[in-house]
């Protein structure tokens, strides 16, 4: 098949790019041309601006595509356009959303049919989902969690590696037990692949990420044994977060509250199984990405965490 990334250069697209390609697609990336594409075979690239309606009608309407993944989409106004161009004329258009969309529930783990925030600061996503169901599109959703792995560009099992690799204390908010969870990236590029050609995948939207929970406390742990060390070596301080004012500053990297979604759906519909547990996920993190490029010896500004630990 002919398959349309949009962006493809960073992170999910790079490793969806390279899935892809082992598996004989001809893929083409659209973006600003900002970043190298990945070393592949066969890849082919159309430079443009995405937000730009008039140009991306130029660029991609003479082109034909059995299948478009929207990866960077964030609002509705940026997949509209492309939707359009589109309408008729592809197999499957397959849209990146968030887990973050979910109100949230006295009922845990989020499941497909839950009601959505409208307040949510991934309305946005919510928004595009609502319009690709009106539009007739064959389109299927992806809700992630919390992606990590290597060429992670977001500080999430980063933030807990600079602390742990230096025999730091780990500040976490509230008492530890806040629920989350984590997606190995090149699992969730995988069950993307799965959906190519799945009929049954048409309509539908699908949580991905791992398929077990952890609590704070543990994934602070869980980074301790990925780096070789043990669980009880780890020093965490709880603090209540409302006695602080951070202002911009970035004190904890997820959100401080329960936030994890049911990824049977996915594994029934998709024939799919995440390859990585959490920690040979976050060991592959740390060793081809943090100590790659030697991030443990880079400098870090802990004064959040000193102004934190100076109050407990």
């Amino acid at each position: 098949m002919r398959i349309l990334i949009m962006g493809g250069t960073r992170f999910i697209g790079v490793y969806l790019t390279k899935l892809l390609v082992e598996e004989g697609h001809k893929v083409v990336l659209f973006n600003r041309g900002n970043r190298p594409v990945p070393s592949l075979p066969g890849i082919e690239q159309i430079t443009g601006d995405r937000t730009d309606a008039v140009q991306l009608k130029e660029k991609l309407s003479k082109e034909n595509f059995d299948v478009v993944f929207d990866n960077n989409g964030r609002e509705l106004t940026d997949t509209q356009p492309l939707a359009e161009i589109f309408s008729d004329r592809v197999q499957h258009f397959v849209y990146m959303s968030s887990a973050g969309v979910y109100l949230k529930s006295d009922q845990m783990p989020h499941v497909e049919g839950d009601a959505v925030d409208p307040k949510s600061r991934h309305k946005g996503k919510h928004e595009t989902e609502a319009f690709l169901t009106q539009s007739g599109l064959p389109f299927t959703s992806i809700r992630p969690t919390y992606i990590y792995g290597p060429s992670n560009y977001n500080e999430l099992e980063s933030w807990f590696f600079d602390r742990i690799v230096r025999d730091r204390p780990i500040p976490i908010p509230g008492n530890g037990m806040h629920i989350t969870q984590f997606g190995h990236v090149k699992d969730l590029a995988k069950a993307m692949t799965k959906i190519v050609g799945n009929k049954q995948a048409i309509g539908q939207i699908y949580n991905v990420s791992g398929d077990r929970f952890v609590t704070f406390d543990g994934l602070a742990r869980a980074c301790a044994v990925a780096a070789g060390k043990s669980s009880e070596s780890v020093k965490i301080v709880h603090y209540d977060p409302k006695k602080f004012d951070f202002g911009k500053r970035k004190a904890f990297p997820m959100r401080v509250q329960h936030f994890f979604a049911s990824v049977n759906k996915a594994m029934q519909e998709l024939d799919w199984q995440p390859e990585y547990d959490l920690i040979s996920g976050l060991q592959d993190s740390l060793e081809n990405d943090y100590f790659a490029s030697r991030q443990d010896q880079a400098e870090v500004d802990f004064s959040v965490d000193e102004e934190i630990l100076s109050s407990c």
